[in-house]
């Protein structure tokens, strides 16, 4: 069963949508607790269509959106409200449907700042306005064609743009910028970084997602650097020992490090007389900014105090020490900047893409 896993409510209460089989059209909710009681809750039929290899997006209101899946050319949202309690075709999941192939499973999707959804699926992408059911721009085709949605599987990743501040032309025409990856990579993982850089790792050089059919497991993790000049953004990281392929994941701690996990290109746990074996092990990479060299200088906030509890608009203040001088520009906002946004999307062969 491929699944997703999203944060639902500020409680922290994780949601997952359907899946395989018996649960395609099931929703199940995982509630935090502080002792040992708390488990899955399992909703029967929750959904209107089956969806296996769908996306999840989470939406201001707190309901999730829920997009695609294998022969679902629709979208619907959950938890059910009057008014939008159904399932609603999306043309565009069956425009970028390669017969036989797909091509346009687990779309990448992404909130923008005008409260529209960037949707992207095979090799291009639309700008949507889920509440009225609208597409609003449709934005050209990736250069060369190639598709990043699975079974290609590349992977994206929203970025600030910090130099768009105030003013910024947003009807101006939308271009894709192209640059060359050191590594081909499919099935790969990206993580955004808390210094803004992007951890590009896991996956395989060649082949595709789905049962055995990727091949050379790229070891080695790559840095991005987004505000570098194009041409020094990438640098390569020490390697794993441990091939992450299909069925492998990457995320951010809350101490700074990425924890890698998993990798089983099998329909069932196979752990011996295969290529790549099912492997259940866990890792943990440490960027350069974790190295112990740099505590001296390393930031580390005064106030407020771990688990301060924030209200809804209120006002936060942070306030940190450091010791050595401040060689970055540090940027103080007042009555609410505007952060715009651009989406970074990545996959074999050796090719990156910005809008």
């Amino acid at each position: 069963m491929s699944v997703l896993l999203r944060l639902r409510h500020a409680d922290g209460s994780l949601m997952q949508t359907g899946g395989f089989n018996d649960g395609d059209r099931n929703v199940r909710v995982y509630k935090p607790c502080s002792d040992d009681s708390c488990d899955w809750q399992e909703f029967d039929v929750a959904l209107r269509q089956r969806r296996w290899y769908a996306t999840n997006h989470i939406l201001p209101d707190g309901r999730q959106i829920i997009v695609g899946g294998r022969g679902q050319f629709s979208y619907e949202f959950y938890p059910k409200k009057a008014g939008a309690d159904q399932s609603y075709n999306l043309p565009f999941l069956s425009q970028t449907n390669d017969p036989r192939i797909e091509n346009n499973l687990y779309p990448f999707v992404f909130l923008n700042t005008d409260g529209n959804l960037f949707i992207f699926a095979n090799n291009r992408a639309i700008l949507f306005d889920y509440v009225n059911r609208v597409v609003v721009r449709n934005y050209p085709t990736i250069p060369g064609g190639d598709p990043r949605s699975y079974p290609s599987s590349g992977s994206a990743v929203l970025l600030p743009l910090r130099d768009l501040q105030g003013g910024a032309n947003v009807t101006a025409e939308v271009l894709w910028v192209m640059e060359t990856m050191p590594l081909a990579r499919v099935m790969g993982d990206m993580v955004l970084l808390p210094n803004g850089n992007i951890l590009i790792l896991n996956g395989a050089s060649s082949g595709t997602a789905g049962w055995d059919l990727g091949r050379n497991p790229v070891l080695t993790p790559l840095i991005y650097r987004p505000n570098n000049p194009t041409g020094l953004r990438f640098e390569a990281q020490n390697s794993s020992s441990i091939p992450r392929m299909y069925h492998s994941t990457a995320i951010l701690l809350r101490d700074g490090r990425i924890l890698v996990s998993g990798s089983n290109p099998h329909a069932y746990y196979n752990f011996t007389g295969v290529v790549f074996p099912t492997d259940l092990t866990m890792e943990a990479f440490s960027p350069h900014y974790l190295d112990p060299r740099l505590k001296r200088v390393r930031p580390m906030i005064v106030s407020p105090t771990s688990h301060s509890q924030i209200g809804y608009g209120q006002q936060l203040v942070i306030n940190f020490k450091a010791q050595g001088r401040i060689k970055q520009r540090f940027y103080h906002c007042d009555n609410g900047c505007t952060t715009i946004y651009y989406t970074l999307i990545f996959n074999e062969p050796k090719t990156i893409g910005s809008y």
